[in-house]
C-alpha cells in the first residue's frame, strides 16, 4: 500500500483522498493511530485515527 507524501497517511489508492496528492511506496515504518489525542499522535501531528508512515521518501 501506498503512502500520502504530504499527510503520510496509508491509503489504499494512488491518490490519497486526503490531500489528493499522488502517493508513494517508497516509505519506511508504520504507526496505527486509534486516538489522536495520544502523546505520539501530538508530536506527530496527525490530527485523523488511522495508518500513517514514519518516513516516505
Amino acid at each position: 500500500m501506498p503512502a500520502c507524501k504530504i499527510c503520510k497517511r496509508i491509503v489504499p489508492g494512488s491518490i490519497c483522498p486526503n490531500c489528493k496528492e499522488k502517493a508513494v511506496t517508497d516509505f519506511k515504518g508504520i504507526i496505527i493511530v486509534y486516538d489522536n489525542n495520544c502523546e505520539l499522535a501530538k508530536k506527530l501531528n496527525i490530527q485523523e485515527p488511522g495508518e500513517y508512515a514514519l518516513k516516505v521518501g
